[in-house]
């Protein structure tokens, strides 16, 4: 039998299409930068992507898992994924350096510092399995240890399995002065002072909706904890008035549009409330100038598989949408499309969204475009070649996707994108993908995307 043969490139997409060829690093990006670890995705299984992702740790070079973990941490702003690259790093002789350094960065609340220790104790057993941390592991939780002050470790000294004071003790922390000597003695006796938060005084309190109105009307609750309550406000038959009152007042800076999103879904009834709030939340956003082309996958496996997570009300779609809203007013001159395409046909079919901005535009995409084009699967070369031929010029071209092409003949990473400069969002974790070849890729949907593009046009206009 001949051997000597050319190895043809075998993989592709859940839906059949040839996928990109991608290293190693592009691999456990693709994984890590929307992972709500365990979760499971449309196609995948949660355990099974965690399982890819660990098993990438030691084909990546060591600075670039941890800078990865960073990233993911600080700008795509997860919490648990990041945890688990350092303790993947800390099994390997190659990586251990990086893991003490990348541990004090990534623990930014007092309570990932039990949370890490729950995942580094994943599969030993006995009933010391948390004894004898590695050494980097012990010089990474001292570190971030010392930088929680007492309102932090009060706050999330909760009587779980792994408590703050066994963190102590495990990681043999040395405090930097008399006072945070102190403050951790207290912390080994149970005695904290107790925060003065509101889930403080809610957990207390006999008479919630007394409670939830001072905090309301004194505008006690941060940007993020407003929308997260507002179905308790409901519940408490707190006066409209009084929830709409403090969402004119509310801190905007840094609320994703995805978080209106879900808020309205419960609360659907203060849409307009809360639409004026995440205006002025964009409002300030620097404009990508010249003409963006916007396109949003409606393919089935944007709406199925349920939400992105057990704790989370929100769908792929959801954050597809809140990247378009977002999108929509910091593009100069956006024209949005959305895609997607018949199933058993193979049929493609991209229309150009009408004239919305807000929910508006959640709406008509969700609804009226996943109607129109019959919510099967994605074609990008058929797709970019219809939108050329109604806009043959752009600034950029902007796809938010889970990439899963549906095209078994054409390579989708050859789609003639025609904007000066062409992006993919991929919104999921699925392990194959098409947004390379042509394409900037971009892994995740927090704003640093926009971010990036920003940036990355800057350097491109001053190279």
């Amino acid at each position: 039998m001949k051997t000597n043969t050319k190895t043809r490139h075998t993989e592709t997409t859940h839906e059949g299409a040839p996928s990109a060829r991608i290293n190693h690093e592009q691999q456990l990006r693709r994984s890590v930068m929307a992972c709500l670890l365990w979760e499971d995705s449309f196609y995948e299984e949660g355990q099974s992507i965690a399982a890819r992702i660990c098993g990438l740790v030691p084909a990546v070079r060591a600075e670039a898992v941890a800078a990865m973990a960073v990233e993911a941490r600080e700008k795509m702003k997860l919490r648990h994924v990041p945890l688990l690259l350092c303790r993947e790093m800390a099994k390997l002789a190659s990586h251990k350096q990086e893991v003490a350094a990348t541990l004090a960065r990534v623990i930014q609340r007092a309570d990932e510092l039990c949370e890490f220790l729950s995942i580094y104790s994943e599969g030993r057993t006995g009933t010391k399995k948390l004894n004898k941390l590695c050494n980097q592991v012990r010089k990474g939780l001292a570190e971030a240890f010392g930088k929680f002050d007492e309102y932090s470790l009060a706050k999330y000294n909760q009587q779980n399995a792994i408590k703050l004071k066994d963190v102590l003790f495990l990681c043999h922390a040395k405090p930097k002065d008399a006072a945070q000597d102190a403050l951790w003695k207290r912390l080994i006796k149970g005695e904290l002072q107790t925060p003065d938060t509101w889930e403080v005084e809610l957990s207390a309190s006999k008479d919630k909706k007394a409670s939830w109105t001072r905090l309301l009307q004194e505008n006690k609750l941060g940007g993020l904890a407003l929308l997260r309550n507002l179905r308790n406000f409901k519940e408490a038959k707190i006066d409209e008035s009084i929830i709409a009152s403090a969402l004119k007042k509310m801190k905007v800076e840094r609320v994703l549009p995805f978080r209106f999103i879900t808020a309205a879904n419960y609360a659907p009834h203060l849409e307009s409330e809360l639409e004026s709030a995440m205006f002025r939340c964009l409002a300030s956003q620097e404009k990508l100038p010249g003409k963006t082309v916007l396109v949003v996958d409606v393919s089935g496996s944007m709406f199925g598989g349920g939400n992105i997570s057990k704790h989370s009300e929100l769908t792929r779609v959801d954050a597809a949408c809140g990247l378009a809203m977002l999108l929509r007013e910091v593009c100069e001159q956006p024209v949005i499309y959305a895609t997607g395409g018949c199933d058993h046909t193979r049929i493609h079919a991209t229309q150009r969204v009408p004239s919305r901005r807000g929910f508006a535009l959640r709406d008509v995409i969700q609804n009226g475009m996943r109607e129109a084009l019959g919510g099967g699967g994605i074609f990008l070369v058929q797709c970019m070649d219809h939108i050329k031929k109604e806009v043959p010029e752009a600034n950029r071209v902007i796809v938010i996707t889970d990439e899963q092409d549906c095209d078994l003949k054409l390579k989708p990473d050859n789609a003639d994108a025609f904007g000066k400069c062409n992006y993919l969002i991929n919104i999921s974790v699925e392990k194959n993908g098409v947004g390379y070849g042509k394409w900037t890729h971009l892994d995740g949907w927090s704003e640093a995307i926009v971010e990036y593009i920003r940036a990355s046009e800057t350097v491109q206009e001053t190279a």
